[in-house]
């Protein structure tokens, strides 16, 4: 169960990479420009992971972290309910605890993949001037077998775009985390700070094994 949710959340940062303003765009070439660099990341720093652990963590929490909307992202893994209840500070706490547990989680599991393929599905038409959210699809093929990966993208006001939510082999990562959080709120009675104090993020495996 371990190597799979491993396998799982390797899959699904694999396509995440650093950030870059032409391509931000336009949602398609932001996720396949970063995608692509993403591999060559991986390939240049593939033994940084055993001779200096908290420097390879810090390359891909660079390059991972600007591509989320981490404070829209813990709002809705928290839920209206529970987002109102909190205080400002403990929304502001959340939004830490969540980054940093995914951050983490995938700097540990990212050093197992290597020479994947990712392709992005282009659109017939690039038109995105009047749309203010967008999903991507992307097909992961790891040699042995093929799994796809959609984003959803949100357009903001200087007219680049933000992942906001992302679903791995039918896994949707963004409900998946509402879920645990709303069920770790009641085990704790809707006690936000033990709830929050209690927070690990676990994707599950996706039906996904090496």
């Amino acid at each position: 169960m371990l190597k799979a949710r491993k396998n799982f959340l390797s899959i699904l940062y694999f396509s995440l990479l650093s950030i870059n303003l032409y391509s931000e765009e336009d949602p398609y070439v932001f996720i396949d420009s970063n995608a692509q660099e993403m591999v060559v990341v991986l390939i240049e720093n593939k033994n940084l992971f055993l001779e200096d652990r908290l420097a390879y963590e810090n390359k891909i929490k660079e390059i991972f972290e600007p591509m989320i909307d981490f404070r829209r992202v813990a709002a809705g893994v928290m839920g209206r309910k529970h987002y109102m209840k909190a205080s400002p500070a403990q929304r502001v706490e959340f939004v830490e605890v969540f980054r940093d547990s995914l951050l983490d989680t995938y700097a540990e599991t990212l050093a197992q993949w290597e020479n994947q393929k990712i392709e992005t599905l282009f659109p017939d038409e690039s038109n995105f001037s009047d749309k203010k959210s967008i999903e991507v699809r992307q097909m992961l093929n790891t040699g042995s077998s093929k799994y796809p990966i959609s984003y959803k993208l949100r357009k903001y006001e200087d007219g680049t775009w933000m992942i906001i939510n992302i679903i791995v082999n039918g896994v949707n990562l963004g409900l998946t985390f509402k879920n645990q959080f709303q069920a770790l709120a009641i085990k704790n009675n809707g006690n936000i700070e033990k709830t929050l104090d209690g927070w690990v993020s676990d994707a599950g495996d996706a039906g996904i094994s090496g």
